[in-house]
This record gives structure tokens, sequence and C-alpha cells, in this order.
């Protein structure tokens, strides 16, 4: 006996897991956190020094001398400017590291372009010119090395001449 139609109640959707997509959300967040981390600090622009700083109390024991200026293109088409010099350790320490401050100026010998960084000495010159830190091969008392800064942009009120270097922080081992 038929009492009619009946009514078919549809099933009820499956409950969604969210678990899945948590987990992948939370991965995607601590890779792009890494990432900001490791390449972030770097885009800031170069570190600069107060002109006003003082150099370093050893730095009248490492004499720069033999200063050459050059330039080259990169690949994005931009200007990449290299300032190559020596340096000699003419005190009684080890040194570790070495920071240097360059000051570019203009015609009217005001700082144009400030910028600090670490001295890099040079490791090998064929089949091109490789830099290393100091820390790699440190600089003994008596020793000396030609070094190597590199300067991805400079001022374009920059007047041509040699910026001037003072080594505003030296590592002792």
């Amino acid at each position: 006996m038929s009492t009619g139609p009946q009514l078919v109640r549809p099933a009820a959707p499956p409950e969604r897991n969210w678990l899945p997509v948590a987990v992948a959300a939370a991965i995607v967040l601590v890779v792009l956190v890494v990432l900001v981390i490791l390449f972030g600090r770097g885009k800031s622009g170069p570190a600069v020094t107060p002109i006003n700083a003082k150099p370093d109390a050893y730095a009248t024991n490492l004499p720069i001398s033999q200063l050459a200026m050059s330039e080259s293109s990169n690949l994005a088409g931009g200007k990449v400017t290299y300032l190559d010099g020596h340096i000699a350790n003419t005190g009684n320490r080890t040194v570790t590291g070495i920071a240097v401050q360059v000051l570019f100026r203009d015609s009217a010998h005001e700082v144009v372009q400030n910028e600090t960084q670490g001295l890099k000495l040079i490791r090998m010159r064929e089949p091109y010119i490789d830099v290393e830190p100091i820390s790699v091969a440190p600089l003994k008392p008596g020793g000396s090395a030609d070094f190597r800064l590199i300067f991805d942009t400079v001022a374009d009120n920059w007047n041509g001449e040699y910026p001037e270097i003072r080594i505003i922080q030296v590592d002792p081992q």
C-alpha cells in the first residue's frame, strides 16, 4: 500500500576538514617570515655612521695606500663602483675585522654619500677578483694585503675625487 510520495531528505554535507588548510597557511607564513629576515635586512640601504664618529684607536697602525677606482656595469644595467687599495698592519695585534667609513663629497666638499662597510681582502685576481672577510685570513702584525670596497650606487653629485676612508672599528684577535 502506498501512502503517497515520501520526502527524502538529502544527506548532510560532509564536514570540511580545515586542518590541512591551516597547516599549509602556517608553513607559508613561516617561509615568508624567514625570507623577510634573511633578505629584508640588506634592502634598507647601506650602513651609515655619523661623519663625526671617531676613528678606532688602532687605526693609526693600519695605513691605507695605493688607492685605485674603477667601474663596471651589472646585468641589470646599473653601474658598480670599486675602490681598491692596500692595507698594512704596522702594529702588534692580529686583526680579524675592519669596518671603514667612506665619505663621497660634492664640488662644495659637502658629504653627499656616507657609507660604512666591512673591509674585504682580495683573495684572488684571476679569472676574476674575488674578496673575502678579514676574519678568513686575519691580518697579522707586519702583514699587508690588497682590499676592495664595492658600491652599488654612488651619488650623482659626487665630485669624482677619491672618497675619504676612515677606519672606525678594528676587531683584534
